[in-house]
């Protein structure tokens, strides 16, 4: 909008900024916030599952265990339940969301959809808190697990015990590095950690059922001693599905999956508007993920459960917290078994990927847009710096336990996941979709309810998902508050006939006239143009045009803006215009038209009554308030040469 000339940034800043829109080079850019659209690339599906899949696949690391440790003998029984509400519940309504937003949004943009204004805008910041709390606490729990692996393994005990807290944060770092150095690695070393990882559990797998198959007694024995515990299948459900709120950590991994959308490839003739191709691929991802880890969650919790004794999952057990790996020491040997060690700690560590790569797609798409982030946020490597001292600080707090972060990182998931549930429910009722609203409103039931159980057993997942809620909040407003006199507008866009009215002012004093509409009638702007004259001891014979701003959404930051002319009367002209703020409106149809006439434009207002202090924060809220001050000092920041700058009057 502006022509003023800046330094050329550094060498540093460049490097830290790259990819950002006004630094990006040869690029057209019509705004301060104007993104455009870069020319679409990607990675095959199955490439960017194995970037998601480092957070679902490694829950095989400690899903068995848990399993066991909630259902005990009933674990294959409980498991099959779970995977009965993924593969019916959970991948159904991630697949739509797929579909309703394929740009990586997922469920909170199209909750969204749903409020306007700031209620809107609060409630997004809310879910946003709760993502945070996933993806954060899955970057430190992650970390903090691989970490405990290290330290507890018996050729490392003696070196690193009470390092714990020093490794997590140097695994938090070195995930934070690999992101700077950019995405394309990140997804190499998923697929390589995912890819190795799965042939390990698959061997491990062969070798707990040739074991099985050769010692047939412990099918026998398991089964006398299941029945003998609960009687009948149908006890055997019941308990299962009393059990199974503590199993939902198997549900991870779906809300990264349509995160990490925008870097699947599609169809080269996929665009930005239409994106068939993604949405697909991003279907095959989803489906092939929760297919591969169903199998794996059932087949290694019936392993785990007649192979190993149950004293070893309970504390100070050697299965406890690493179930298929003390099957890959006992029936492996040492030597697989700590390959196999290396590989669960590689992808535990690695399982923060996918996490920052959701938290690298999510937050730019809502906080800069709203004003509540400064511009750089829109760029990856400021943000991943960003996390990664956030993850270093969370740690801190939680000392690097796991256990103290499972509540938390549950509450997170599930929260998000529930959302998602309503969401889909509300997008299929919209439809017209009678039988996909029944059993999307059935799947949001069993979620709603798992997460009511969830927090009621661990109220500390909804204590620190109320803290990064209001970090969030805070943050935001502050931010908002820092950049209310920005210059907001991306574009301007004249029609024919203000075109025509701007083109005629360039050719003596170009003299605007801020009016708020009201009746719109002859006399309303014959007496303005009277009023103006003498407050400002102006001569009869100069000329006005007037400008009204109707506001549409106070709540929205940026956005263009689309100027139309009016002839009322058979002789005032009028240029209107619809924006989230007044004063941004006027400033920037001011710049625009200095910018294309070569003329420096003089606006003419009255002066509004009232506190200023109140006034100040009509214009916070709603976009209005004293209105000449504030566009003067939108023009300020936005416009340094006070020779440049467009003149405001106030009388």
């Amino acid at each position: 909008m502006t022509t003023t000339e800046h330094p050329p940034p550094s060498r540093l800043r460049s490097w830290m900024l790259e990819g950002l829109s006004d630094m990006g080079k040869g690029q057209s850019v019509t705004g301060p916030h104007a993104t455009p659209e870069p020319p679409h690339r990607g990675q095959s599906w199955y490439r960017v599952m194995c970037l998601t899949g480092v957070d679902y696949f490694s829950t095989l690391g400690y899903q068995p265990g848990i399993a066991a440790l909630a259902a005990g003998l009933l674990s294959p029984v409980a498991t099959v339940v779970l995977v009965i509400v993924t593969l019916a519940g959970a991948l159904p309504v991630y697949r739509r969301v797929a579909e309703e937003s394929p740009r990586g949004e997922g469920s909170i943009a199209m909750l969204e959809r749903l409020l306007t204004f700031w209620k809107g805008k609060l409630f997004v910041l809310t879910l946003l808190g709760f993502a945070a709390t996933d993806f954060l606490i899955t970057i430190t729990l992650s970390a903090a697990d691989a970490s405990t692996h290290l330290v507890e393994n018996p050729h490392l005990t003696d070196a690193l015990h009470g390092r714990r807290m020093l490794i997590t944060l140097l695994l938090v770092a070195l995930l934070g590095a690999v992101f700077l150095k950019g995405f394309l690695e990140a997804i190499g070393v998923a697929v390589a950690l995912v890819a190795t990882y799965l042939c390990l559990n698959a061997v491990v797998v062969a070798a707990g059922f040739w074991h099985v198959v050769t010692a047939g007694h412990v099918v026998t024995d398991w089964s006398h001693a299941l029945t003998a515990e609960h009687g009948n299948v149908f006890a055997m459900v019941g308990v299962s599905l009393l059990v199974f709120p503590k199993l939902a950590l198997g549900l991870s991994g779906f809300e990264t999956g349509v995160a990490v959308m925008p870097h699947v490839k599609g169809d080269p003739g996929d665009t930005e508007e239409h994106l068939a191709g993604r949405i697909r691929d991003t279907k095959k991802l989803l489906t092939a993920a929760a297919l591969i880890m169903s199998v794996f969650l059932i087949v290694t919790s019936f392993l785990t459960t007649v192979l190993i004794p149950e004293k070893e999952f309970e504390s100070g057990g050697q299965a406890n917290g690493r179930a298929l790996a003390y099957l890959a020491h006992e029936y492996l040997g040492n030597t697989f078994g700590t390959v196999y060690d290396v590989s669960t700690i590689a992808i535990l560590w690695f399982a923060g990927a996918s996490a920052m790569a959701g938290l690298l797609n999510l937050m730019p798409r809502y906080l800069p847009r709203y004003g509540m982030a400064p511009h750089w946020a829109r760029a990856v490597r400021p943000m991943v710096l960003v996390f990664t001292l956030i993850a270093f600080l969370v740690t801190w707090v939680f000392d690097a336990d796991v256990d103290a972060q499972g509540g938390a990182y549950a509450t997170g998931v599930l929260v998000l996941m529930s959302s998602a549930a309503i969401a889909v429910t509300i997008a299929a009722r919209r439809a017209g979709q009678r039988g996909w609203t029944v059993v999307f409103g059935v799947v949001s039931a069993v979620l709603l309810y798992v997460t009511v159980v969830n927090v009621i057993e661990r109220p500390d997942g909804v204590k620190i998902g109320a803290c990064f809620i209001a970090g969030i909040i805070a943050v935001s407003l502050l931010s908002r508050l820092a950049r209310a006199f920005e210059l907001r507008v991306t574009d301007v866009t004249l029609d024919p006939l203000a075109d025509r009215f701007v083109r005629d002012m360039a050719s003596r004093k170009m003299r605007f006239i801020a009016n708020e509409p009201d009746r719109r009638d002859r006399a309303e702007y014959r007496d303005k143009i009277e009023q103006i004259r003498e407050d400002n001891d102006l001569p009869a014979h100069e000329d006005f045009v007037f400008a009204e701003v109707t506001v549409t959404d106070p709540s929205e930051f940026e956005g263009r803006l689309v100027v139309r002319g009016e002839v009322l009367h058979g002789r005032y002209r009028v240029l209107t215009l619809e924006s989230s703020s007044i004063p941004n409106a006027l400033a920037a149809l001011l710049l625009h038209v200095r910018d294309t006439t070569g003329c420096t434009p003089h606006i003419y207002f009255e002066w509004t009554e009232g506190s200023p202090f109140t006034n100040f924060l009509r214009f916070f809220l709603f976009g209005q308030g004293e209105v000449a001050p504030v566009t003067r000092e939108v023009l300020r920041e936005a416009e340094p040469d006070p020779a440049r700058r467009p003149r405001v009057h106030t009388g």
